[in-house]
């Protein structure tokens, strides 16, 4: 995920006309949106980083140079004990779960904004064009490509024969697997201002969960793109555009019965999947994300601490502070551990 600092300049042309006139400057504005989002620089510096007793070891069993990206965010996907990732420039690349050996790289000679989702003996990309790109598992194949409103900002997911992707103005599309014909389209009204996000959908059980702006979480039917319920994860405050904004900027996460989903100035929630009926709720900001592990859901806020959570209630376990104002990426379990 982006730092809170690029999504604040992401948002900063639509936001000259709203809030010039109480800002005699450009300058001032920036100044007045950091300190509003993440307070004032001076007064909340980024946490030292401390000396540790090392208690694990972490160790490279390999690596592969697969490109950059330095506009958009990216992330492998793993299946059939493949690795699939992409860069920027368009390569894409399959390595070998085992020993990090590249199997094929192919290049559409297309410029690529999203991904990577691999399922299906598929492997699905996207263009800052608004192009969804399909591509065979097992030896980088051609096979289809579908134009869908906007650019692709996040990984196309596949199930059931179903493609779902997300495209940057927050529509949601479910094209066939097959030939990536367009299914289905499911868009809704967005707030005014929101933020830019690589977050896509999450899916299980040929249901797809989405958050939107606004703080919204949607249960979608993957085969016919019907809404099941919506929950209300975060409900916007204040008086201003920017006090507003209570967006879901990464993906929920499924886990049994529940889905999580955390939301930007907002809350992190636990959700029934079967009614959408708000389980609990917790007071955590975050743009980042979150982890679960069975028994805890793990949360980046929004300032850089790590809080560890029950995943029934949201009872708090611990809480991480020693990374404050460090822009920590989404939390991953491993094992007895938190990867951030």
């Amino acid at each position: 995920m982006r730092s809170g600092a690029e999504l604040v300049l992401r948002i900063l042309p639509l936001l000259l006309a709203l809030l010039l006139p109480a800002c005699s400057t450009v300058t001032d504005l920036k100044n007045d949106m950091r300190e509003r989002f993440f307070g004032r620089e001076n007064t909340e510096p980024a946490a030292p980083l401390v000396d540790i007793k090392t208690t694990a070891e972490a160790r490279i069993v390999w690596q592969s140079g697969v490109g950059k990206s330095p506009e958009y965010d990216f992330f492998p996907a793993v299946d059939a004990k493949a690795v699939f990732a992409a860069s920027a420039d368009g390569d894409i690349t399959r390595i070998d779960a085992a020993t990090g050996k590249q199997d094929w790289r192919v290049n559409p000679g297309e410029k690529l904004s999203g991904g990577v989702g691999a399922g299906e003996n598929l492997v699905l990309v996207g263009t800052p064009k608004g192009m969804v790109l399909a591509f065979e598992q097992a030896n980088g194949k051609a096979l289809w490509k579908a134009k869908i409103s906007s650019e692709v900002l996040s990984a196309p997911k596949t199930s059931g024969g179903v493609v779902v992707v997300r495209s940057g103005d927050s529509r949601i599309f479910g094209l066939s697997a097959t030939d990536g014909k367009r299914k289905w389209t499911y868009e809704r009204a967005t707030p005014t201002l929101a933020l830019r996000s690589s977050a896509g959908v999450a899916i299980a059980n040929d249901i797809a969960y989405v958050g939107f702006a606004g703080g919204k979480l949607v249960a979608l039917g993957i085969n016919d793109g019907k809404v099941l319920w919506e929950a209300s994860v975060a409900q916007p405050k204040g008086t201003t555009e920017i006090e507003r904004i209570a967006d879901i900027t990464s993906l929920p996460v499924v886990d049994g019965r529940i889905v999580y989903a955390v939301a930007f100035q907002g809350r992190v929630a636990g959700v029934d999947r079967s009614s959408g009926r708000m389980l609990w709720t917790r007071d955590i900001s975050s743009y980042n994300g979150l982890g679960v592990d069975g028994t805890h859901v793990y949360v980046t806020h929004a300032g850089g601490a790590v809080y560890a959570v029950d995943y029934a209630s949201g009872k708090s376990y611990w809480r991480q502070g020693a990374l404050l104002n460090r822009q920590v990426s989404a939390p991953t379990p491993l094992g007895g551990y938190v990867a951030v």
